[in-house]
């Protein structure tokens, strides 16, 4: 049997494809280059941003219910007026835009109504109402 022996011509790599990708990465790269030069170029007013703020939940609206007998409850919670009026102050303080809805008897003290509206007016809060039942007829 015969043993055949390698060539030096079988043992060279071809270069060819190699050299292909090459160029084509450089044209790539070339036609790439042209097109951020020519938006450099374009005049446009890029929009500012004013200072950053977290984004935060807004809490819902804080109810006071005033029972027949005068207790008063901020979010089915007794509190005093005093209570009442340092538990808002403190939410105002973290949410500027607090709302207040008061709820009352319908045949309860106009009094006790007036005091708690004085108390929560007294706390810094703007944003009361009153809540009203509509009349059947």
């Amino acid at each position: 049997m015969s043993s055949r022996r390698r060539t030096a011509e079988d043992a060279t790599i071809n270069l060819t494809p190699m050299i292909d990708i090459v160029f084509l990465l450089v044209i790539f790269f070339m036609v790439g280059s042209k097109f951020s030069e020519a938006e450099s170029r374009i005049k446009v007013n890029v929009p500012s941003v004013n200072e950053m703020q977290s984004i935060t939940r807004v809490p819902d609206e804080r109810l006071v219910a005033i029972s027949l007998d005068g207790s008063v409850f901020l979010d089915d919670n007794k509190v005093s007026l005093q209570q009442l009026t340092e538990q808002l102050r403190d939410e105002l303080k973290n949410y500027p835009d607090t709302r207040v809805a008061v709820r009352g008897e319908a045949t309860g003290s106009h009094q006790q109504t007036v005091e708690v509206l004085q108390a929560i007016r007294n706390s810094g809060v703007e944003k009361i109402g009153i809540s009203t039942q509509r009349m059947q007829r």
